[in-house]
């Protein structure tokens, strides 16, 4: 689905020596190279890539004993130890990581122009002044790793959507400790199927059921005080479309690749079109060439604001708006073997209260207590009836739409391409600090 938030200049290192862990951010920064961390918070490179060693003693650079006797510290000193994370996941992030520095995501140097960010001493001390806002969107991530991994080894044909959906849902809100609208949920599961492309959550009472043969977008958010991680990746059980989701994670990954400061956001629309439609899948002895969906975009995100103003095309358009330093975006693309064209269909699920909404005088006494409950639970995040059910409101339909039908409360029913045909999406959020690209919902998985 769909501020200024940076980056702790520590990744953390299960040390067995009594010596105090170098942080391989910081070592990156000072070298001007980029360092890569997986979503467990370990790093991993290439030769241009420095890279921490976390095991027996010092965390170094490449492998390389560090040496500075500044690195020393008493032989009584320790690294806190990180906890480890049960099946199902029980633990909140926060007891896992006791320090409460959570892992950095993917980095990315910037090109061309840009280039120099990477050992600016001005852009570094940038980054610094944001530490802590960039750690609660780590803290998120960190969140939303653990609770899809755990999803992606559980999800099975025959589960129902309902089941999916809680099982997601009830982790997050575990692991992320939520607690009204300082942390938790940032939106409604999206578990969209098929030719449904996005924005389906089941109402209550639905009794779909996950089938082997189903294409299956997962797109749900976490948050830390606003800030949100939105991330989706799609699962199919029947090996017949993984050419599918393979064509859109790379288009995906072109996308973020491609996204930086000072980047007109057309052209990133335009990269992604072009790897998207390179791709041809056959289903069912029926070749189809791999299209974008046109009118569904990747878009800019502000606190608890999903949808910040900027849209990320995913084909190629004449939009000369440009990213800017210290924005965040969710990068996603959608493709299809239908016509590449989404529209509003099946019963609606997700709503959103309007963000700059004035006062709007309400009539109904119930459709006046429905918004003060929207308020307290939700501010302007999204959220679905389940989530109403959850909280114990009953009866709301009707106060619901009044809402609606007021321009208080927005609705988004499910998006759809043409029956019968299969779309698979991808998603990552990414943060365009000062010195770097940070793929902050970046793991093993994609």
């Amino acid at each position: 689905m769909t501020g200024n938030p940076t980056q702790a200049d520590t990744v953390k290192s299960a040390c067995a020596s009594n010596k105090t862990p170098v942080s391989a951010a910081k070592i990156a920064k000072d070298s001007g190279k980029s360092v890569h961390t997986n979503g467990n918070g370990f790093t991993n490179g290439n030769d241009s890539t420095v890279v921490a060693s976390k095991k027996n003693g010092l965390e170094t650079a490449n492998g390389t004993a560090a040496t500075d006797a500044s690195l020393q510290v008493n032989e009584s000193a320790t690294a806190p130890k990180e906890t480890k994370q049960t099946d199902p996941p029980t633990i909140p992030v926060s007891q896992m990581f006791p320090d409460h520095i959570y892992p950095e995501g993917e980095i990315q140097e910037y090109k061309d122009d840009n280039l120099w960010r990477t050992t600016s001493a001005e852009a570094r001390e940038k980054d610094r002044l944001y530490e802590d806002m960039h750690n609660d969107l780590r803290r998120a991530a960190e969140v939303h790793r653990q609770v899809r991994s755990y999803a992606q080894k559980k999800i099975k044909p025959g589960m129902s959507m309902i089941e999916i959906c809680e099982m997601i849902e009830n982790g997050t809100r575990t692991l992320i400790e939520a607690n009204g609208l300082n942390a938790g949920i940032a939106f409604p599961t999206g578990c969209s199927l098929n030719h449904c492309a996005a924005h389906y959550t089941p109402n209550g009472g639905d009794g779909t059921v996950l089938k082997y043969d189903d294409v299956m977008k997962i797109d749900f958010g976490t948050h830390v005080g606003g800030r949100i991680i939105d991330c989706a990746f799609t699962m199919a059980f029947n090996p017949k479309f993984n050419p599918l989701l393979e064509a859109i994670k790379d288009s995906t990954d072109t996308g973020i690749r491609e996204a930086g400061i000072d980047v007109r956001l057309s052209d990133i629309g335009a990269a992604i079109q072009e790897v998207m439609e390179s791709y041809e899948v056959e289903i069912d002895g029926k070749t189809y060439q791999v299209k974008p969906i046109q009118n569904l975009n990747g878009h800019s995100i502000g606190s608890y604001q999903i949808h910040a103003g900027k849209t990320v095309p995913i084909v190629k358009n004449g939009n000369q708006t440009k990213m800017e330093e210290g924005e965040l975006y969710a990068i996603e693309t959608f493709g299809s073997t239908g016509r590449g064209y989404v529209h509003e269909d099946m019963e609606c699920s997700h709503y959103m209260k309007e963000f700059d909404t004035s006062y709007i005088p309400l009539r109904l006494p119930r459709a006046k207590q429905l918004l003060n409950t929207i308020n307290k639970n939700f501010g302007t995040l999204a959220f679905c009836r389940r989530y109403l059910d959850r909280i114990g409101e009953t009866r709301y339909l009707l106060a619901l739409k009044n809402l609606v039908d007021s321009g208080i409360v927005n609705p988004y029913p499910p998006l759809c391409d043409v029956k019968g045909s299969y779309t698979a999406q991808y998603e990552h959020t990414i943060l365009l600090r000062s010195t770097c690209k940070e793929v902050l919902s970046r793991g093993d998985d994609y």
